[in-house]
């Protein structure tokens, strides 16, 4: 992702400098995505320049991201970058929640006190429903620009992390039924868990959009068994530790984001077996989906002539994440410790090479970029 890490990478040199800062230095395949901010939105050289780079497309936020020197975009600003992005068919990803209408004041959340920042249902209400469905309103009347004879035909924009499977759901279903090129996913957090568990100050269930009553984590199911959500990702966003203010306990400011990339085949397996989910559809939501929508011919099935990417796992074996459990990701910190699991990953192997084998990791870094086709 284009933040998150420094700097951000908004322009063609950054992302060069990126980009060759990770050589030898990755286990797997790694894509580099671009930034789309009010600076640069605006100036189709500047993209153009970024997109020659290898960016596989742009990454927008329609709120505050959370960091200053990745400032939102509006709608207006998106629909700006969207000739470039089709003169090199490339995506845009955005994340979709605009702050309007402002949320609940505090002190009407279920009557609880001003100062209860514990309460993870008053993080909750200060980020509703409605931030996210006025943005993808607007967003998917943006995404007419890409409809066949558009002024951007060969864009696309794919809405991510979904935690809204009414309104905001219903929205990109009208747009894609329209000809509009657009995808959506959701992620393993909004599949496994639901507000209604989340204990007080548990702070590591913090992401935007937030999690979700059990109602809305079914009906999301609902809607990947249906075909109206395309992919599942796990929106992976690591902080320190302490940003995590994990012994004051306060949603409100800790920090946004659940590191999950260890644990989301298993969660998904967990909770989508119990659904009657198949490894079918679990390998076409987590590779083929994903694949396709960032333009990667190359990976996403298992194929004569793709590449060797192959993940080998025991589905039966179950597991919990205690402070025992090996964790991988270098801040140890995840909404998915303490619970359990099934379907434990043996070995991995990027194009065809070994890069895991029980807990053993390649001693050489073997990974490459991967650059747009």
């Amino acid at each position: 992702m284009p933040l998150n890490s420094y700097p951000t990478t908004t322009t063609k040199e950054l992302l060069v400098d990126k980009i060759e800062t990770s050589k030898g230095k990755i286990y797997i395949d790694v894509g580099f995505w671009g930034g789309l901010v009010p600076d640069n939105a605006y100036n189709a050289s500047k993209l153009e320049d970024l997109l020659e780079a290898g960016a596989l497309g742009l990454k927008s936020f329609m709120c505050p991201s959370g960091i200053n020197d990745f400032p939102a975009t509006t709608a207006q600003d998106i629909q700006a970058s969207l000739p470039v992005l089709a003169k090199y068919g490339r995506p845009i990803l955005v994340h979709q929640e605009v702050i309007d209408p402002p949320a609940e004041p505090a002190h009407l959340v279920l009557g609880e006190p001003t100062s209860n920042a514990r309460s993870y249902s008053r993080y909750l209400a200060s980020r509703p429903l409605s931030w996210e469905r006025v943005a993808v309103k607007q967003l998917m009347e943006v995404a007419k620009d890409t409809k066949i004879g558009g002024p951007a035909y060969g864009a696309h924009i794919h809405v991510v992390h979904l935690s809204d499977p009414e309104d905001s759901l219903s929205l990109i279903k009208e747009a894609k039924a329209d000809g509009s090129s657009v995808t959506v996913e959701t992620c393993a957090h909004y599949l496994a868990f639901a507000a209604e568990d989340i204990p007080e100050g548990a702070t590591q269930y913090k992401c935007a959009p937030p999690l979700r009553e059990a109602q809305y984590r079914e009906l999301l199911w609902k809607a990947l068994m249906g075909g109206d959500i395309d992919m599942i990702t796990t929106d992976h966003s690591p902080s320190t530790i302490d940003l995590k203010l994990l012994e004051e306990g306060d949603f409100l400011k800790a920090w946004g984001g659940i590191s999950g990339i260890q644990f989301a085949l298993p969660a998904t397996w967990t909770h989508g077996s119990a659904r009657g989910m198949t490894i079918e559809q679990m390998s076409k939501w987590w590779s083929t989906g994903p694949a396709k929508m960032a333009n990667l011919p190359r990976k996403g099935s298992l194929e004569f002539g793709k590449d060797a990417d192959i993940v080998v796992w025991d589905p039966e074996a179950s597991f919990v994440i205690d402070s025992h459990y090996p964790i991988y990701f270098k801040n140890k910190v995840s909404a998915y410790m303490g619970h359990k699991y099934s379907g434990k990953v043996i070995t991995t192997f990027s194009r065809g090479r070994q890069v895991f084998e029980e807990g053993h990791h390649s001693p050489k870094a073997c990974g490459s970029p991967i650059y747009p086709v």
